[in-house]
């Protein structure tokens, strides 16, 4: 086999050992020049072809000797690390030609071998399946593999490192208790420099591995917050005793640079939580910190518990700027260590929360929280938002609120001393404060101004449910595009119970008309999905659109069929599977959109995150996506074709 085959790619990393081995006995290498046919439609195909460099295209011809293929037309392109033609592979004979329109080198691949790999390895064979969720989940499962073998190679550094207390063997109980207080630690460290390796019991057993790693270390005891507690309440020792008399020692230790499996392996092994970490310097050991069992365990988990604990403790807005500021670096963490997108985008939806809710609670004065509903709209009313985007917010202000409503007066003569009253332009700088205090966490202002410094966007509840009639009545696309805003939203602080009669008007006249359910539903199919005419990805110079070509077209699609079936729920997934139990969709058509939305979102947040396509935040550059994600990402959007089709024919939508 040509050692540049990389059979870590899906799907040939399904295959055992022994049918690796086979395969690179069977693979070989053949070259075909720019116009050359290389299957005819018709044909007995004994080949299945990768892609090595080049460029192939799939057509029909009019020579074609199958039915119905008379007119010559093109079906697909197909680029590096690309395979083709799989479904001869099955059936025996291809349904088309394919020629190379540049010089193309490709492995091939005998059809007996890849039948005889597909009927033994049901895993392998899945890859083929044309369900989407089927082939994204084996995707999956294999980063996840991919990213423990990262966790379980990565380092002790200074990144993971915590600082540690070290105390002479001759402090007192009393001081060093003091000093566990002051940096606020349960735990100090013990220098015992005259115990020796033969002090310790049994350490002729210690394995040699253990002794490399040094994981018993005499030079050093340990004693805790409950030591001191124990020593001195129940055993009777007085404050000034040595801490050396209660230390316990040895201590497990371990050397900076080691694998941070090891460490965790140590404690596992000895029963601690703690280990001590040195660095050594010729034939001395300095101690350079510590590591404890919950830190290592939360270095796995991505410390995103102490992210909502620090927004939860924050008293002032630079304490909860330095919690938001921490957000991307959860969001890096979590999509690198694999965690699945679905995952990454609740955690973050509920940490979103957590931060615009305490923010409220900061900006807006006490007595008015209660009268108040803040509420989000957009991918972050819908849970869907992984990165911070622009702010889209509004207010919603309980009826019997002391509030003028008149911009142009604030009723200041009669009400200046009622500490429970609030003109509307007290009201107003409130809200220009909360937005400014958002965009200092790192929430953008909203280019179309739908935040809740703008009147328009902060009214009664009496007040929006005549705007929600009236963009009904008018019923035109800007209104309507309007009521899709406000259908996604989901209140996040003050009274939350005043959003509710609003979402309920919307269900109801939408889904009482029929004409106006069928404009609503226009826009998700006013963009084109990016494939070209042959069925292959389609991008401009900027890159391809995901937002406009398949993100889109199914949130608000979703959307729509959720408004007029009465599901209470906003987020798209959510959605999807109550329209699922509903009969409204297929289970099979709501598996393979919630797969296509995910991936879109996946591989969207990918490139953010490497600053590939920088103030392009809708656009994926595809050359940089690899041959499975390129595969996945056409595959996708021919579900959001397939779902467009379906969705102007339920709603006689023409254009």
């Amino acid at each position: 086999m040509p050692q540049q085959f990389d059979t870590r790619l899906p799907p040939f990393d399904r295959l055992s050992d022994a049918e690796q081995q086979r395969l690179s006995q069977s693979l070989d290498i053949v070259y075909f020049r720019a116009g050359e046919t290389v299957i005819n439609a018709g044909s007995d195909c004994q080949q299945l072809y990768i892609i090595i460099k080049g460029n192939i295209e799939e057509h029909s011809d009019s020579n074609s000797n199958i039915p119905h293929h008379d007119e010559p037309h093109t079906y697909a392109h197909y680029a590096n690390d690309d395979l083709f033609d799989v479904s001869a592979q099955l059936k025996g004979i291809s349904e088309h030609s394919f020629t190379a329109r540049e010089d193309t080198l490709c492995y091939s691949l005998p059809r007996q071998w890849f039948v005889d790999s597909y009927q033994a390895n049901p895993q392998f064979a899945a890859y083929f399946d044309t369900n989407l969720t089927t082939r994204q989940a084996l995707l999956e499962e294999a980063q996840q593999q991919q990213n423990l073998a990262e966790f379980i190679l990565t380092k002790i550094d200074d990144d993971n490192i915590q600082p540690c207390l070290l105390v002479p063997a001759t402090a007192s109980l009393l001081s060093v208790t003091k000093q566990m207080q002051q940096q606020n630690i349960d735990a100090a460290f013990v220098a015992m420099p005259n115990r020796t390796q033969e002090e310790i019991p049994n350490s002729a057993t210690t394995p040699h591995h253990e002794q490399t790693l040094r994981a018993v270390n005499p030079q050093y005891g340990i004693v805790t917050r409950t030591d001191l507690l124990h020593a001195i309440m129940l055993d009777g020792h007085d404050n000034h005793t040595s801490v050396a008399t209660i230390a316990t020692a040895p201590v497990i230790s371990i050397e900076k640079g080691d694998y941070l499996f090891n460490a965790m392996l140590a404690m596992t092994r000895h029963k601690v939580k703690r280990v001590l970490v040195f660095q050594q310097q010729g034939e001395h050991q300095q101690v350079v910190g510590m590591l404890d069992l919950t830190q290592v365990l939360s270095l796995f988990s991505t410390h995103s518990h102490v992210l909502t604990l620090r927004i939860a403790r924050a008293q002032t807005i630079d304490e909860l700027a330095l919690a938001a500021n921490s957000q991307q670096t959860l969001v890096e963490t979590l999509f690198n260590n694999g965690i699945r997108t679905l995952f990454v985008m609740e955690l973050i939806a509920t940490v979103n929360e957590q931060i615009i809710e305490k923010a409220f609670q900061l900006i807006v004065p006490t007595h008015l929280q209660p009268h108040f509903c803040f509420m989000v709209m957009g991918s972050e009313g819908r849970g869907e938002q992984i990165l911070k985007t622009d702010q889209d917010n509004a207010l919603i202000i309980a009826n019997d609120t002391a509030l003028s409503f008149n911009n142009n007066s604030d009723n200041s003569n009669t009400t200046e001393h009622d500490p429970h009253h609030t003109s509307w332009s007290q009201c107003h700088a409130i809200m220009q404060q909360l937005t400014h205090t958002l965009q200092q966490l790192g929430y953008p202002l909203c280019p179309g101004k739908v935040m809740v410094n703008n009147p328009h966007w902060v009214q009664s509840q009496h007040d929006w449910l005549k705007r929600i009639d009236q963009l009904c009545e008018q019923g035109d696309p800007q209104s309507l595009m309007e009521l899709a805003i406000l259908a996604d939203s989901h209140a996040v602080a003050g009274q939350k119970s005043l959003l509710t009669p609003l979402l309920e008007r919307i269900h109801q006249h939408l889904s009482e008309h029929e004409v106006l359910l069928t404009t609503f539903t226009r826009p998700a199919l006013q963009f084109s999905v990016p494939l070209t005419l042959f069925g292959n990805l389609k991008a401009s110079k900027q890159g391809l659109n995901i937002k406009q070509g398949g993100i889109f077209p199914i949130v608000h699609g979703v959307r729509a069929l959720a408004l007029e079936h009465h599901i209470s729920a906003t987020n798209t997934f959510t959605r999807l599977q109550a329209l699922a139990n509903q009969r409204v969709l297929e289970q099979s058509t709501a598996d393979n959109l919630s797969e296509a939305l995910k991936l879109f979102i996946k591989l969207r947040l990918q490139q953010q995150l490497s600053q590939a396509h920088d103030g392009l935040h809708h656009h994926i550059d595809i050359s940089q996506l690899a041959r499975v994600e390129r595969d996945l990402l056409r595959h996708s959007l021919h579900v959001v074709k397939k779902f467009k089709e379906w969705l102007g024919y339920r709603y006689q939508i023409r254009d």
